[in-house]
């Protein structure tokens, strides 16, 4: 039973809501029977989760350190509401936690609870107060960000957190950055030399800084899962470390809205951020990159631009003796051979399914544009482990390649700043960087995209802003009421709507890669929110009918969501 309190939140009679007709109690992992009513006047968060969901297997050890250090205090209790469809899964997934569950065997419970909270994700963690009051519905993101700082979990606390975080980066100093409670000092190394791609040219920056004398200091942040891989990445090095598994660390991540690794962090003499991130500018520019200032930063800038202007194919694909690329049966091209023509980068490897997927769109595009007669190479820059790998993957390919272990390899992944593969780098005919987003110009137009240049793609924008004249250049979807969704050009989709195949354009959301076909877009606005709800509402109630969750379920980046 819930009714709705003063403020919108709903208020649950926690009896009610956790009992059945025929049980009035909750069970531990060892077969313990815990009475409801037990629970009275205890904050209650209620978990969603399933043993086949990697999210859950993810947080659910974040959830117990946070709950073994608050269950002293006696005013908490985490109840475990599975979606797991067998009790063998069930009960292995519930062993590793520390907390109560609705039995397995009441279905009919975990499903009214997945109903009344509108569970649409899991893992999903909804915090009731001692009144049965909802607190939030948004505890998993709550317990990432803050741990056990987050309770007693009320709005007013997370308003509390926030406000200090922004207090902390206003006032930002080195002692608020490092210190953590009682303890207030870093730790040196005990032995171990760190093996990380980065860490030789860090290393290399940093000892030259202290041979000049500079007042320069690097304290690490470890992120390692066990000690063991800390010791080891911190190992040897000359410089400092907050100690393995201080709180600070996370409270760093957050703070500095870490998205990458490595990041190097430069904090001035004042305490304050000078840069949030130095790590691709030191690996670039070494120890020229110091002191790290914006008019530094403006220094580097200009040389890069200097340096841009006068690239040419040779400068970017010869080093020393190796100035060759190889054919299949492992002819040497000379790098010279290619100049004047359009060369397509490619950043790949057989183990990478994008890659393996991308290949065949790439090979049909690269023959097409060879047989219009238009001077077009490609040069496969190999990811690969080893060279069965390699040559196996590179049989496959109708163009040339770097060799195997190429030490030019690593150069061109810093200069192009390869995050991630499969990556397409055009250079056009003068050697100058035409873009590095060929990839999704091959996906978006095929062959269609050479000669990859802005002044080129100019006629598909133009084209595009022609067929989509007289639709809406934005909606509100109850489909994806997230994010409002624009035209944009889709080679190829499939729609969220009816799942059928798209091409051409879709009204898209780029952050959650939502595509609706123009026809499904504009007659989902207009039907009302009423009929959507009963339409996915009658869709879950036969996902249920169909048996095994898992095949209803899709598993993306921290979440679980319904299909």
């Amino acid at each position: 039973m819930a009714d709705v309190v003063e403020g919108g939140a709903s208020s649950h009679d926690v009896q009610s809501l956790l009992s059945s007709p025929d049980r009035d109690f909750l069970i531990r992992n060892n077969g313990d029977q815990v009475k409801v009513d037990s629970l009275k006047g205890k904050k209650i968060g209620l978990y969603f989760s399933a043993s086949w969901c990697g999210p859950c297997h993810r947080f659910t050890p974040i959830l117990a350190e946070v709950y073994d250090e608050l269950s002293p205090k006696g005013d908490l209790e985490i109840i475990f509401i599975s979606a797991d469809k067998d009790e063998g899964s069930f009960s292995g997934y519930f062993s590793k936690m520390p907390w109560l569950a609705i039995p397995f065997s009441d279905l009919d419970k975990r499903n009214s609870l997945d109903e009344l909270f509108k569970v649409r994700g899991i893992p999903h963690l909804v915090i009731l107060d001692g009144t049965g009051t909802v607190l939030t519905d948004s505890g998993v993101a709550i317990v990432r960000e803050y741990g056990v700082e987050g309770h007693p979990f009320t709005p007013e606390r997370i308003k509390e957190l926030k406000d200090q975080e922004e207090a902390t980066r206003i006032n930002q100093s080195v002692t608020s950055l490092l210190v953590h409670g009682s303890r207030n000092f870093v730790v040196s190394s005990i032995g171990i030399r760190a093996c990380v791609d980065f860490t030789p040219k860090l290393l290399e920056v940093y000892e030259k800084l202290k041979a000049r004398g500079e007042s320069f200091e690097i304290v690490q942040i470890p992120l390692d899962d066990d000690e063991a891989s800390f010791n080891q990445s911190f190992g040897s090095m000359p410089w400092l470390s907050l100690p393995f598994k201080d709180k600070k660390c996370e409270k760093l991540v957050r703070y500095f809205k870490l998205s990458t690794l490595p990041t190097l962090v430069i904090i001035g003499q004042d305490g304050k951020t000078v840069h949030a991130n130095v790590a691709e500018t030191v690996e670039e520019h070494g120890i020229t990159a110091y002191p790290f200032t914006p008019e530094k930063f403006a220094e580097l800038a200009e040389i890069e631009k200097k340096r841009e202007e006068s690239q040419t194919l040779e400068s970017i694909l010869v080093s020393g003796d190796l100035d060759f690329v190889i054919g299949k049966d492992g002819t040497k091209i000379p790098v010279p051979d290619l100049v004047g023509k359009t060369v397509l980068l490619y950043f790949s490897a057989h183990w990478c399914p994008p890659c393996r997927a991308f290949l065949p769109v790439l090979t049909e595009a690269y023959e097409k544009i060879k047989a219009a007669g238009n001077a077009l190479e490609v040069i496969f820059i190999s990811s690969d482990k080893d060279q069965t790998a390699f040559d196996n993957y590179f049989a496959q390919m109708p163009w040339l390649a770097l060799p195997f272990g190429d030490e030019r390899k690593k150069s061109l992944s810093r200069k192009f700043k390869v995050r991630g593969i499969p990556m397409l780098v055009a250079i056009g005919p003068t050697g100058r960087t035409v873009t590095n987003k060929a990839r999704d110009l091959i996906m978006d137009h095929g062959a269609d995209a050479y000669p990859f240049t802005a002044e080129h793609l100019k006629k598909f924008e133009e084209k595009f802003k022609e067929s989509i004249k007289g639709w809406p250049e934005k909606l509100k979807q109850p489909l994806h009421e997230e994010h409002e969704l624009v035209p944009a050009q889709r080679r190829r989709y499939t729609c969220d709507g009816c799942d059928e195949e798209g091409e051409g354009w879709s009204y898209y959301c780029e952050e959650c890669d939502f595509d609706l076909h123009p026809k499904c877009a504009v007659k989902e606005e207009k039907a009302t929110e009423n009929e959507l709800d009963e339409d996915n509402e009658a869709a879950e109630e036969e996902a249920k009918k169909e048996g095994d969750a898992k095949e209803g379920w899709v598993c993306d980046g921290d979440v679980c969501r319904r299909a």
